[in-house]
């Protein structure tokens, strides 16, 4: 993706946007981490003849996918990419409300499961407070 500059000011050489991404790097890394924790678990507890719903195994993908998509965005904004940048900030905000508002379906889930998945989405929520704050977003301000 290339940055379009006649529609944004671009300010990411600021020490702070660079340091900024940096911590989102390593939170995103953090929850693909716990989602490959997950997903290890799911294959323990299969090959050990625990039967596991396809729908733990779907979520178990979809986490996975998502942090690794989260972090190739994180990435591309970090080197200027606008559109990039808002996809990370909106994924930073719904992800870790969704991932917490279906593991409160009651029965739907081992608690195990559970307390992993809400572990990933708590590593992953500082992000959005990181890029939704005032200085990230001003430094990917539309031109005027």
């Amino acid at each position: 993706m290339e940055t379009d500059t006649r529609t944004t000011t671009l300010d990411i050489d600021q020490p702070y946007v660079r340091r900024a991404f940096a911590k989102v790097k390593r939170f995103v890394a953090a929850y693909g981490a716990l989602a490959v924790a997950v997903l290890i678990v799911d294959v323990i507890l299969s090959i050990a003849g625990n039967e596991l719903t396809s729908f733990m195994w779907g979520r178990t993908g979809g986490v996975l996918a998502s942090a690794a998509v989260t972090y190739w965005l994180t990435g591309l904004a970090a080197r200027g990419s606008r559109p990039a940048f808002v996809r990370v900030r909106i994924i930073s905000v719904v992800v870790p409300i969704a991932i917490v508002a279906v593991d409160l379906i009651p029965g739907a889930l081992p608690p195990w499961f559970v307390a992993m998945q809400i572990a990933a989405a708590l590593v992953l929520a500082p992000t959005a407070f990181i890029v939704n704050g005032p200085r990230l977003r001003d430094a990917f301000r539309k031109a005027r």
